[in-house]
């Protein structure tokens, strides 16, 4: 057992992911549905940070014991990351957004890096979440981690929708103190890479684009 692995026991979500797999939801429902169930999802990988003391004041008076986050940065890895932001900007609506452009090679399931342009250089002693609905092979979520890791992040998160059980092996013996949130993992790889029955290509569903 992987202690670094947290998937959602969650029926209100489970039902959300049925939906999302069925092939014939359409692209605007498909959205709409990643969108919700992000939000159970940002619920639970931000449970371990980190708080400070705070004090406002109400309408009827003070109230000394409240709480402040820390700020975190989130990482979409582009294109389909952008679909799990909803429910971070929702719950963390003052985090730090950082896109990264990766794709995977579909001749040799290799990740190729296209942008690390919004990274800033240094994330000294931040906490960042990667966000990716598949991991699969786990190859971009690898160098994902490691570009963050190399410009200082203190803790970095992945949070997806769907796991392999190759993707969470390769990202653990890469990077074992990275915690995974994902609401499910799947029987496997196809040889093309993509997860089975997992629910096809997260971003072209995502974006109504044909797979190439």
């Amino acid at each position: 057992m992987n202690e670094r692995l947290h998937i959602l026991h969650h029926n209100a979500a489970a039902a959300l992911l049925t939906r999302l797999r069925d092939e014939k939801t359409p692209p605007d429902e498909f959205r709409r549905l990643m969108g919700a169930i992000s939000g159970p999802l940002a619920s639970a990988a931000t449970q371990g940070l980190d708080f400070y003391p705070t004090q406002v004041v109400t309408p009827l008076g003070e109230m000394a014991d409240g709480i402040t986050l820390e700020s975190v940065v989130l990482v979409p890895v582009l294109r389909a990351g952008e679909g799990l932001l909803k429910g971070f900007q929702e719950l963390l609506p003052d985090t730090e957004l950082r896109p990264l452009g990766l794709h995977r090679d579909e001749r040799t399931c290799q990740p190729v890096l296209d942008s690390d342009r919004y990274l800033p250089e240094s994330l000294e002693g931040r906490t960042c979440f990667v966000l990716d609905p598949m991991l699969a092979t786990g190859g971009s979520a690898v160098v994902a981690v490691d570009l963050l890791k190399q410009r200082g992040a203190s803790r970095v998160v992945f949070v997806g929708l769907i796991a392999a059980p190759e993707g969470v092996q390769r990202l653990s013996d890469a990077h074992p103190d990275v915690d995974i949130y994902v609401a499910a993992v799947d029987d496997g790889l196809d040889d093309r890479g993509f997860i089975l029955p997992g629910l096809g290509d997260a971003g072209d569903r995502l974006n109504n684009t044909v797979p190439r």
